[in-house]
């Protein structure tokens, strides 16, 4: 990423600012399909304004975290069309960007960036969910290709990718947080089934990913053998910050808005209760704005992202799930339930998908032991499985004899 350039001038900044604002005001619409998405990644690109603090010979704008700032503050203001990339381009590109070749940096990171091509993450497997390190897919090398065999699970937008970042298991031999490597992983290879997981709120966002002898180029290790904890460590973080810091740009409360409107459509916004409820989600949305800003503006003076984007991510969390309570003290049954049509259906989708808030990224109770230890300096959980060979654990669905 673009750190160090020569000093940028307030005019220079204000004319960059326009120019965005002028361009998302023309090109940015509500409720887009994918396809729009699609398309508007490519303009962007063309634009001048995809990739921002990418290297320009990796197909971004080689331009800086104040550029970056701006666009984000910008497109707060108008209806979001990357939803659908934030997998892309808030995970996958900047590992990409951190630990790939020249030549995988100038294979793959135009197209993501243009959204030519989708790609989606693959962590978590049954057995393996919080603790990742206890993935079992495995993946040996068979002369000039890697042979992998495996499961992966909740692999969000699997369905339509065109690759994925997967870790898998490269030396059972050595330690639960060892012996792991990062691929590239094409979703059109031989061997690769994906099966979708139906949701509650008839969404088919989730899929379970099974691999059967599925070869890849040896060229398509990602960063280092047998580093790839370290690797999907840095990977969960960006993760973290782009969840935690999702409309980052400028401090918002696009959830008080939505319960605000959904009290008068209720006719209770004279309800003390109520009215204290809504108070309460201002104040908390306020002060996870203020965080993000504070991640972004660490992200721009050059720092990576660290344990501090669990406090984003978990205050996500903990808003949803005080949103849902309020939702249904509010809504009752039509808080989660709902008929086609229903000027109540955004509500009904919201309350179902709280849930997934505590899950996707890491548990909740993840982020809390990672902002104790990591950011509070508190002991750390007792660890039974410290210097005991991988394949001699009983994980997952792992049993020894």
């Amino acid at each position: 990423m673009t750190d160090t350039m020569p000093e940028i001038s307030s005019d220079d900044l204000e004319k960059f600012r326009a120019d965005v604002a002028a361009f998302l005001a023309e090109h940015t619409k509500p409720n887009a399909s994918y396809e729009e998405c699609q398309a508007f990644m490519g303009k962007l690109a063309d634009a001048g304004f995809g990739g921002i603090v990418y290297g320009s010979e990796y197909g971004g704008a080689g331009l800086s975290r104040a550029h970056d700032r701006i666009f984000r503050e910008e497109a707060s203001r108008v209806p979001t069309m990357s939803n659908e990339f934030i997998i892309s381009h808030g995970m996958c590109l900047p590992v990409l960007n951190d630990f790939g070749t020249d030549e995988q940096k100038r294979t793959y990171m135009p197209d993501c960036i243009a959204g030519r091509t989708l790609w989606c993450q693959m962590f978590s497997e049954p057995g393996a969910g919080s603790d990742v390190a206890s993935l079992q897919t495995k993946a040996v090398l068979d002369g000039d290709e890697w042979i992998i065999n495996g499961q992966k699970v909740w692999t969000t937008l699997a369905h339509k990718s065109d690759y994925a970042v997967l870790i898998a298991r490269t030396d059972p031999e050595q330690v639960k947080h060892a012996g792991i490597s990062m691929f590239i992983l094409p979703m059109d290879a031989a061997g690769v089934e994906v099966r979708p997981i139906h949701q509650i709120d008839g969404g088919k966002h989730f899929n379970e990913v099974f691999f059967s002898d599925v070869r890849v180029p040896k060229e398509n290790l990602l960063g280092e053998l047998n580093n790839g904890w370290n690797q999907a460590t840095a990977m969960l973080m960006y993760e973290r910050v782009a969840i935690g810091t999702i409309g980052g740009g400028k401090i918002s409360q696009p959830t008080f808005k939505m319960l605000k409107a959904a009290a008068e459509a209720g006719d209770c916004l004279d309800d003390a209760n109520v009215r204290q409820d809504l108070a309460t989600i201002y104040s908390m949305e306020t002060t996870k704005a203020l965080m993000s800003l504070r991640t972004r503006a660490e992200m721009k003076a050059g720092k990576a992202p660290g344990p501090g984007g669990s406090l984003g991510k978990l205050f996500g969390s903990v808003i949803a799930w005080r949103t849902r309570e309020i939702l249904m003290n509010m809504a009752g049954p039509a808080s989660m339930a709902w008929d086609n049509g229903d000027e109540g259906y955004e509500r009904a989708r919201y309350t179902l998908n709280s849930f997934q808030s505590s899950i996707a990224g890491g548990t909740d109770e993840i982020q809390r032991n990672i902002i104790g230890d990591r950011v509070l300096g508190l002991p750390r959980d007792v660890n039974v499985d410290r210097g005991v060979p991988f394949k001699d654990l009983k994980v997952g669905t792992q049993r020894t004899d």
